[in-house]
């Protein structure tokens, strides 16, 4: 990638202050540091400092491939690059070429006259989206919104049960959200082409209105596409009769009714091509952009933040231009993207698992039931769901299969039309199903029963080390077992993890904490374990939760189940609740009870709370610390697990 200014004069300051700003840290919105600069914000300099990107194409009349660090380094030090320093490194997470990984630094010195070699530029159009069905509703929440699908089938089915506005009465603001039909009525399309013309203008207003076809085959026709009951119900306007997600939600939907019933936008698309000549011939670099001319139907959507707009500097043919930096960068083909709540969604509708009413439901499951777990928004199989995967592929290959689930979708929806029988698509399904079942039961091994063999050796023994499975999933463990306790998380990658210590003093001893991941997430324990046996809760941002005082136990009897009830001091005064709970909800007013009766456990709650005070949580040098309070390590310890 080339980087190029019109700005020749000041190429030299204009150098330094890029290199400045790319070495500049950013830091994302969940507190990681980012792992450089986006296209976007490159683009966004480049524009302020009248300069363009552009990638190389062409070296002497041929095309440019950066198929090996050969040519590429050929490549770059045509165009001006000084090689300063060369680095060659691992990239352990990646396969094949790509983990051979060159860091070449260096500077720009030289090189050829580079000028606009030539400019063409074109109009060209982008259609309006189509009206919602709830796979595109749940994927444009989740992207947009941040919504879960759970989130956004209830919030929907609010909107769709009735909302009570102010003026009007209660009022069902969106059409059924469980729905595969981009269909949308004669009514409705006179309804919003009208309220177009008048609150935008003809210019909004395409001759005729928009139609979509559907991409799911069996998409099912009953209902409308989502879309509002009454398009002048603008969200503004119902705003203060709705919550948040009510709002936000509403926002979306009515947007992209309007917006599916709009002109197209139009842009100017330019490619600019940069030529620098030298001693052995002609590079050519090609720069792209284009510039949004009519907004159309983003009008009401706005242009998407993912738009590939990319401001050009005016440029006329054979005008000069200086490199600002060349980069030496070898690409290599991504692998997939983790899938988010919403590429999934689009990926069982592609697929043709589930229905509108299930996307929801099969995410929900898969994360309840701990197959997979959320991380940075994206979705990561545990050690839980691979081995469940793994076991139900060996003993129901065929069921496993996607093409499988589609057929079964299929055949219910021919008895659901009356196209096949029932009867006899159980009897064909169950008969094959239940003989792969009685095997499984003979033949198959339990998770736990089985090792694999790990490249670490035992810290306690000098024995190797293997694999297992177990509650939290899979760990390293020494293969002497039981002979041998050693056992260890590991990261990933497999590897072990060893306690980090931190800054957080135990409140039984005063010892340090060691940060650890059990059952239920990350915690803290004591690092005199077993001796001492303190312990601190994490909550989901890894910050401290303070220990409660435990409940005093009373004789006053649960009015739901008889069961004593528990007294508790919290934020409002104190209150009583079963000593069952959570088998039991039951509660009692604190006012409903007798005076004397009051100040009887009143006093034994003053009691009970000297004798179990809350534990004041601090750090190794003394320093009070509360609940918004995230432990910080105090070193990294070596780990004493040794790779064969």
């Amino acid at each position: 990638m080339g980087y190029f200014t019109i700005d020749v004069d000041n190429v030299i300051p204009l150098r330094k202050a890029w290199q400045e700003w790319l070495a500049e840290t950013t830091e994302k919105q969940d507190g990681r540091k980012s792992d450089g600069r986006k296209v976007r914000e490159k683009n966004d300099w480049l524009i302020k400092h009248n300069s363009l990107a552009a990638e190389l194409i062409e070296i002497d009349g041929k095309k440019f491939e950066a198929k090996h660090v050969e040519a590429v380094l050929s490549a770059v030090k045509r165009a001006g690059f000084q090689l300063d320093e060369q680095i060659e490194t691992k990239n352990p997470k990646a396969k094949g070429p790509a983990q051979r990984v060159m860091i070449l630094r260096g500077h720009m010195s030289g090189g050829p006259s580079w000028q606009v070699k030539s400019i063409k530029t074109k109009r060209v159009k982008s259609r309006p989206y189509a009206p919602f069905i709830t796979s595109t509703l749940q994927q444009t929440a989740a992207n947009q919104l941040g919504f879960p699908a759970q989130l956004t089938m209830s919030t929907a089915q609010s909107l769709y049960e009735g909302v009570s506005i102010h003026g009007i009465g209660s009022i069902g603001l969106i059409t059924y959200m469980r729905t595969d039909s981009t269909y949308l009525s004669g009514e409705a399309i006179n309804m919003v082409r009208q309220y177009i013309r008048s609150e935008f203008g003809d210019q909004y207003l395409p001759a005729k209105a928009n139609s979509f076809s559907s991409s799911n085959k069996s998409a099912q026709e009953a209902h409308e596409a989502i879309r509002p009951t009454d398009v002048s119900l603008n969200p503004d306007r119902v705003q203060s009769s709705l919550n948040a997600q009510q709002y936000k939600l509403y926002k979306l939907i009515w947007e992209r009714f309007l917006a599916c019933q709009m002109t197209d936008a139009q842009w100017d698309s330019t490619v600019i091509l940069i030529s620098g000549a030298d001693h052995g011939g002609e590079l050519i670099f090609r720069a792209n952009g284009r510039a949004l001319v009519f907004d159309g139907f983003y009008k009401v959507v706005g242009v998407p933040a993912t738009s590939d707009e990319v401001m050009l500097p005016l440029v006329t043919e054979k005008q000069p231009l200086a490199a600002i930096q060349i980069d030496p960068a070898q690409n290599f083909t991504s692998p997939p993207p983790r899938y988010t709540e919403a590429s999934l969604v689009k990926k069982l509708e592609t697929e043709g698992i589930g229905r509108p009413s299930t996307y929801a439901q099969i995410i929900q499951v898969i994360q309840n039931r701990k197959y997979v777990e959320k991380i940075h928004n994206t979705f990561h199989a545990t050690d839980l769901g691979k081995i469940v995967n793994d076991k139900l592929i060996e003993a129901f290959p065929e069921i496993l299969q996607v093409g499988y689930t589609r057929y079964m979708e299929q055949q219910l929806d021919n008895v659901e039309e009356k196209h096949a029988d029932w009867v006899q698509m159980l009897h064909d399904f169950y008969g094959p199903f239940k003989s792969s079942l009685d095997l499984a039961y003979k033949n198959m091994n339990h998770a736990k029963a089985e090792i694999e063999p790990a490249p670490y050796t035992c810290p306690q023994c000098g024995s190797n080390t293997v694999y297992r499975f177990g509650r939290n999933g899979k760990f390293l463990s020494c293969s002497k077992y039981p002979e041998c306790k050693f056992a260890a998380p590991i990261d990933s990658n497999g590897k072990p993890i060893s306690p980090e210590q931190t800054d957080v003093a135990c409140p039984n001893c005063g010892s340090p904490m060691l940060l650890r991941k059990g059952r239920f997430g990350p915690f803290l324990s004591c690092t005199k374990y077993p001796d001492c046996k303190g312990i601190l809760n994490l909550d989901k941002k890894g910050c401290i939760v303070t220990p409660k005082i435990p409940p005093l136990l009373t004789d006053l009897p649960c009015p739901k189940c008889q069961a004593p009830l528990s007294l508790r001091r919290g934020a409002r005064g104190l209150w009583l609740s079963c000593s069952k709970f959570p088998k039991c909800s039951g509660r009692l007013g604190w006012a409903s009870i007798k005076d004397d009766v009051k100040r009887k456990w009143m006093k034994a709650l003053e009691n009970h709370e000297k004798t179990y005070p809350q534990p004041i949580i601090r750090t190794i040098d003394g320093n009070p610390i509360g609940d918004a309070y995230k432990p910080q390590p105090l070193n990294v310890e070596k780990d004493e697990t040794g790779e064969k």
